[in-house]
């Protein structure tokens, strides 16, 4: 299995995810430039991650810009056969302005920018602690998404605290039902807004990452737990 990460202008956590499968996960991986169109060198067994950061200065809406740019045209059509795509905290901004997934990103709903640990949960009530940053991290979808995507299983993780309970307290930004990551209904498409790349190394205190993307990367489909 081959990762490709997408370096738009402006992303700042390209680097932090080669080096957290290159060196960490001992995993192949290439870079690419998002002016390019080509991912003839892979296959849908593969996977295509956007990262993290600020895509061309997060002008208009974060992720508005990227989502036009010459690869984002590749990624949209190797999602629709079936490859894998995975989105970190830009990342899926730049997926939901792609409408590769449902929802939007919008202002953290303390109108300021977070940067914390925090505790994630799935549906079988296992958690970890992985990283956030972000200022417009607040997932939104209206109601009837939300029920199409609870029906489907779409709502991976949730924040939480500590002990798994999912409360406002727990809730950096103010994500509706406390939404830390998605994936469409086919479980190929998957974003998130806290930074599992961040946690894969033993030197950073917190392996927990490494979990999180073996489970939902290098698998058939993506899982829906940890």
């Amino acid at each position: 299995m081959k990762f490709g990460v997408v370096v738009f202008p402006g992303s700042n956590c390209d680097r932090d995810m080669y080096d957290a499968l290159a060196f960490d996960m001992k995993q192949e991986v290439i870079m690419l430039w998002h002016k390019d169109k080509d991912l003839s060198m892979f296959s849908t067994k593969d996977c295509i991650i956007l990262p993290g950061g600020f895509s061309f200065g997060d002008y208009l809406r974060c992720g508005a810009i990227a989502r036009f740019s010459p690869m984002m045209q590749t990624i949209i059509d190797f999602a629709k056969d079936g490859g894998k795509v995975f989105g970190v905290c830009n990342g899926f901004q730049i997926l939901c302005e792609s409408h590769l997934l449902p929802g939007a990103l919008l202002r953290n709903e303390r109108q300021q920018f977070a940067c914390q640990n925090i505790f994630l949960t799935n549906k079988d009530r296992e958690i970890v602690k992985v990283p956030i940053a972000h200022g417009e991290g607040r997932y939104y979808a209206d109601e009837n998404i939300l029920n199409e995507m609870e029906a489907n299983d779409q709502i991976l993780f949730k924040y939480c605290d500590e002990n798994g309970n999912v409360t406002k307290a727990a809730n950096p930004n103010g994500a509706i039902k406390n939404i830390a990551g998605i994936c469409n209904s086919t479980r190929n498409v998957f974003g998130m807004m806290p930074h599992p790349e961040r946690a894969t190394s033993k030197a950073l205190g917190n392996m927990d990452g490494r979990t999180i993307i073996k489970n939902l990367l290098m698998t058939e489909q993506f899982a829906n737990s940890f």
